[in-house]
């Protein structure tokens, strides 16, 4: 929700503030870059001194700086308040998943992982609703000031009920690795930025950013190799089930940023529906999500992780090229059924993709690896806004797709959903090579 909510009052802001929307958008910007570049960072920092003091640390930064957000004067503040609630959501996004091998068993993590997304599509959805109501009720500040009470909450509810720390997180002797942090967060930010900056027009700064982020890259690999106590282990890649499951992830969140990045653009332009019509049909995805979260979770749990990471693919794929087919057939009938397909296939996968992952970590890279999954996740749907973008535009024939006729729409959202499909697919090869490559692994073992 936190994420979502700041969305629906950019306009209002631009008013509030004089400003315009390039400066406004900071607004956003600013929460994911510190989202997108600490949430491997704080992971990390959590094995090493203990993930529920940490955790508790984060709500209260994140209830703080919610409140901040709400009383700043100008816009210069608001921007530096929301980067500092990005890393207080960093470290709940982070730590959160990690809790999961920590107070639920083996058997049941499946189902502890459905309820997670079910969470998340909950706030996602809640999000610009919630938020039109209060900006329309009060004003711009009470999209801030509600997180407070809810943070207040959640720190209660976190101190009195999750279980203390193992004394010897804090006596393993490791270090936090500051060097590689930071060549990490650098990297992390130009990549973030190439991908966001122009909005979807690439210049020489988008060209730029990405030779730093090749360059950042490189140089954090040379240092995580020299160092005794690394941020990340490269080695960890060579685990074929972490590397596939990672790859898969980001692939699968590119594709579901073009439900939002082409969706309203098709519902309005080309079907010629009203704001309201499109926010009613856009919200159909997260609602589908929520109420098959768990219902997913528990699947994983009664069959396996892996044959629903298969069924979840095969589902998206299927629903990715029904978004392409259906919409022009059918109308707004055939983007609901394609989006009925989609979205329970997506929260198939990422249950059963997580429980993969998390089930068997050590205890002492659980926020680690968490971290790791929720940056893929990130960089995906940066990716996607960026990536799927550049295709609608491209396949619309139009430099700018707001004077797009209809039909170049909707030859748009064919193509698009085309390119998504085949994504999937590329991620159910992913997924049958990490199949063979841990069978091997297991047989190389024996």
């Amino acid at each position: 929700m936190g994420t979502s909510i700041a969305n629906v009052g950019l306009p209002t802001l631009t008013q509030a503030f004089n400003a315009s929307f390039q400066q406004v958008q900071w607004v956003v910007l600013a929460y994911l870059l510190a989202i997108t570049t600490l949430i491997v960072s704080v992971g990390r920092l959590g094995d090493l001194i203990g993930r529920r003091r940490l955790l508790l640390a984060g709500i209260a930064l994140f209830t703080c700086a919610s409140a901040l957000c709400g009383a700043v004067p100008t816009l210069s503040p608001l921007i530096t308040a929301r980067a500092v609630q990005g890393l207080g959501a960093a470290i709940m996004m982070a730590l959160t998943m990690a809790f999961v091998g920590d107070t639920v068993s083996k058997e049941k993590t499946g189902s502890a992982m459905g309820l997670l997304g079910t969470m998340s599509a909950v706030g996602t959805a809640l999000g610009p609703s919630l938020g039109g109501v209060l900006i329309a009720g009060l004003n711009w500040r009470a999209i801030f000031f509600v997180n407070v009470p809810l943070g207040i909450v959640s720190f209660i509810l976190a101190r009195c009920y999750l279980p203390p720390d193992p004394q010897q997180q804090s006596k393993t002797g490791a270090r936090f690795d500051y060097i590689g942090t930071l060549l990490l967060a650098l990297t992390l930010s130009a990549y973030a930025l190439a991908m966001t900056l122009g909005r979807g027009h690439f210049g020489a700064l988008n060209l730029v950013l990405l030779l730093a982020t090749v360059l950042g890259m490189t140089l954090f690999v040379l240092t995580e190799a020299k160092v005794s106590s690394p941020l990340l282990r490269i080695d960890m890649f060579r685990d074929p089930v972490l590397s596939t499951s990672l790859g898969m992830n980001a692939l699968v969140s590119t594709v579901m940023m073009a439900t939002l990045v082409v969706g309203p653009f098709y519902l309005s332009r080309s079907l010629a529906l009203s704001d309201a019509v499109v926010g009613l049909l856009m919200s159909v995805g997260p609602v589908i999500s929520a109420f098959s979260g768990i219902v997913a979770g528990r699947i994983v749990d009664r069959i396996g992780a892996q044959r629903t990471v298969i069924g979840g693919l095969i589902a998206m794929t299927t629903g990715a090229f029904a978004l392409a087919l259906l919409p022009s057939l059918f109308g707004i009938a055939g983007y609901v059924a394609a989006i009925t397909i989609l979205t329970p296939g997506y929260q198939l996968f990422q249950a059963a993709n997580n429980t993969a992952i998390m089930r068997d970590v050590r205890t002492e890279q659980r926020g680690l690896i968490s971290g790791m999954l929720n940056l893929s996740r990130n960089l995906g749907l940066i990716t996607g806004a960026s990536f799927m973008g550049a295709v609608f535009a491209f396949a619309s024939a139009s430099s700018d797709i707001r004077m797009a006729a209809p039909d170049a729409i909707a030859d748009g959202m064919r193509v698009t959903f085309m390119v998504a499909g085949v994504m999937v697919v590329g991620a159910l090869v992913i997924a049958g090579i990490g199949r063979v490559l841990v069978k091997r692994s297991l047989d190389s073992g024996i």
